[in-house]
């Protein structure tokens, strides 16, 4: 027991001095954001069939389904065509946005109301991917998933030692203000409790912030309040990395009650499928081979049921890592899934070893360094390479990201 407390002390310590993952928690940002963002821009001439006022599932079923389920969608505010378009523009924008990582706390809740509006308003039209992208958009409002390779990383890094005025904030608090207690005094809120709460208890959590760090004249409010977003932050990560293992697991262990699994020939049957076949004579080519089908299927199975439990071993928990991102990559290809597929890797990203991806972080710095200034790794405007996230060199890797 001598060594219980002070396990402990250094556990809390973790968990609360930092921010863990910020390189995980920024690919998953960049992840999802483009999986949206090039989902809504592929689907930008057919938006009316899939979400429109006018579209097969029309707002009159929407209305009933939602008064049913509560879910929340801005677009039952309206079923007029304007509001239609404003609120897939917003949801484009907020997506580009948060891939740059601009104003990530506003952001984030922005693309999380741009994804909950579209997808619940026409709730069959969609994916695995969707479902993965509606939870995580959630999630990610509660991630401080712009400590790395964004906007607010690079401004952070300007204002290092100085104290610079901040504009665009307040300006973007009171006009995001404005429209939610226009929208509450209205009535708006049809939905379940959750989503109304959530939007409230962001907007008076950012005021919070900047009160404090405007006017407290010591720094113990604001420590304590880097505290309490720490353990937000951390406890968000693991319910993704939860999510994940979950996903996997349920997926794997149902695949093996399947008889077209258990003899080896479930991936024969979807390769030929015209719906799935973008490329019929790569599939072709791959289901040609009984042998190749059967280890396909049962790989496919060994993987996902035991990737959960290789967490404890960084080694092997890599390995099937790279397997699993490897297969996803296949999928969106031979199925046709590519948005599916970009989702499952962005929540792969959470276990993605620290090392690796600073590896990669300096070595798209250094190409973009060469590309514009043609003479060293240097940014276009002089600043040197990438700014890294403060982390404590103790704390340099999560705990199942390791």
């Amino acid at each position: 027991m001598s060594g219980f407390a002070p396990s402990v002390s250094r556990g809390i310590a973790r968990v609360t001095e930092s921010a863990l993952g910020p390189y995980q928690s920024a690919v998953i940002r960049i992840g999802f954001a483009a999986a949206w963002l090039l989902f809504l821009l592929r689907e930008l001439p057919h938006r009316q069939e899939l979400y429109g006022p006018d579209g097969p599932w029309s707002w009159d079923l929407a209305r009933r389904l939602i008064a049913d389920n509560g879910a929340f969608t801005a677009l039952m505010w309206s079923d007029g065509q304007f509001w239609f378009e404003t609120v897939y523009a917003l949801a484009v924008l907020a997506s580009v946005l948060l891939l740059l990582g601009w104003r990530t706390r506003t952001t984030s809740v922005l693309f999380m109301v741009g994804v909950l509006s579209l997808q619940n308003r026409s709730v069959f039209m969609g994916d695995g991917g969707d479902n993965v992208l509606h939870l995580m958009s959630i999630y990610l409002v509660f991630t401080r998933c712009g400590q790395v390779w964004s906007l607010d990383a690079r401004r952070a890094a300007r204002a290092r030692g100085e104290r610079i005025p901040d504009r665009v904030g307040p300006v973007l608090w009171l006009v995001l203000g404005a429209v939610l207690v226009a929208v509450t005094s209205a009535g708006r809120f049809d939905s379940a409790w959750f989503v109304p709460v959530l939007l409230w208890g962001v907007w008076l959590a950012q005021a919070l912030w900047w009160a404090v760090a405007r006017y407290a004249k010591s720094y113990e409010p604001r420590v304590l309040l880097d505290v309490i977003a720490n353990v937000i932050h951390n406890g968000a990560l693991l319910v993704i990395a939860t999510e994940a293992c979950l996903i996997y697991a349920t997926a794997g262990w149902y695949k093996i009650q399947g008889s077209r699994w258990q003899d080896g020939t479930a991936v024969y049957y979807p390769l030929h499928l015209d719906y799935f076949s973008p490329w019929p004579g790569l599939a072709d080519v791959l289901s040609s081979s009984g042998t190749m089908v059967m280890l396909v299927t049962y790989g496919t199975v060994i993987v996902q049921v035991a990737f959960p439990f290789t967490l404890f071993n960084r080694r092997v928990k890599n390995v099937l890592l790279a397997l699993m991102m490897t297969e996803h990559a296949v999928i969106a290809v031979l199925l046709g899934l590519p948005f599916f597929s970009l989702a499952m890797i962005a929540t792969d990203a959470v276990f993605l070893p620290t090392s690796f991806l600073r590896r990669l972080g300096e070595w798209a710095a250094r190409a973009r360094g060469r590309w514009f200034a043609r003479g060293g790794p240097t940014t276009p405007d002089g600043d040197p390479g990438e700014p890294r996230a403060p982390e404590n060199p103790e704390h340099s890797h999560v705990g199942f990201t390791a």
